[in-house]
């Protein structure tokens, strides 16, 4: 996995799941590894469908790189399946995010960082990981635009998305005070947003960083329900699909590798669906 390039992160993720299903079923070969043993790791399992479904899923990609290096010789894992009911995750209201601009104190670096950083997020769709690992090198001033390359992307694959003049001269802004907080602290990195220490957002394996963290405080301080950075990312693909983009267009736009996750992202209601598909009739 390190060398197919996967995250460290993903790679870790994946070692603490398949290790808890040999410490379950106590196995010390692979000649151990049975449907009976992947069954009974997932009856003791104390969790969630949702996260047993994911843990099922991380311990048969496991077993599947074991098949392909010829270590196992059939996939008998392969119709063992969970069936869960998926609850549809709303994006966050314009209106709301409007809401939230007006309402953070922007005369300071942190509302200043965050607003850029909420913005950039409703204007391109980007994810929270991507936005920590952003560096001043992906921003093209001159034709308004990010270009991302696969280091900063979940699917490793480059992408391109434009941006507009107000969030330019904003990102402009804030690489500016950068600057000036790297220069007090002594610290070096060319991220786009930065603690204010003057450090990288993504030091942690988790996602939650500074950003996400704020996002949580304005939501309570504020009283707006659905604002994070999972919500605005769905609002960017609900705003795409309102003005007429097409899924392919928004699932490329988004980085998905399958249109289905996309129109999930959509949540679209049953209205919406009838009376868009009468346009075809």
């Amino acid at each position: 996995m390190r060398i197919a390039g996967n995250r460290q992160r993903t790679i870790e993720s994946y070692q603490y799941i398949f290790e808890q299903f040999m410490t379950i079923n106590k196995i010390m070969y692979v000649e151990d590894i049975t449907v009976e043993a992947l069954y009974h790791y997932l009856d003791v399992l104390k969790v969630t469908p949702a996260t047993k479904l994911i843990r099922l899923k991380s311990t048969k990609a496991v077993l599947s790189k074991f098949y392909n290096n010829g270590w196992i010789k059939e996939k008998f894992w392969c119709n063992i399946h969970i069936k869960i009911d998926k609850e549809v995750k709303k994006g966050a209201k314009e209106s709301d995010i409007d809401k939230l601009l007006e309402l953070i104190d922007q005369t300071s670096f942190i509302g200043f960082r965050d607003a850029v950083a909420i913005k950039l997020m409703y204007k391109t769709g980007i994810r929270i990981r991507t936005l920590g690992e952003l560096k001043e090198r992906h921003i093209d001033f001159d034709n308004l635009c990010l270009n991302l390359d696969g280091s900063t992307l979940k699917n490793h694959k480059f992408l391109k998305l434009p941006i507009d003049k107000e969030l330019t001269d904003m990102l402009q802004l804030l690489i500016k005070m950068n600057d000036g907080i790297r220069s007090h602290f002594g610290t070096d990195n060319h991220n786009v947003f930065i603690t204010q220490n003057g450090l990288e957002m993504n030091t942690s394996k988790s996602s939650n960083c500074a950003i996400s963290k704020q996002l949580n405080k304005y939501s309570k301080r504020f009283g707006l329900a659905n604002i994070n950075a999972h919500a605005i990312r769905r609002a960017y693909a609900k705003n795409l699909h309102d003005k007429g983009a097409s899924i392919a267009l928004i699932s490329k736009a988004l980085g998905h590798s399958d249109l289905a996750v996309t129109t999930q992202y959509l949540d679209l209601d049953i209205e919406e669906v009838a009376t868009n598909l009468r346009d075809f009739l």
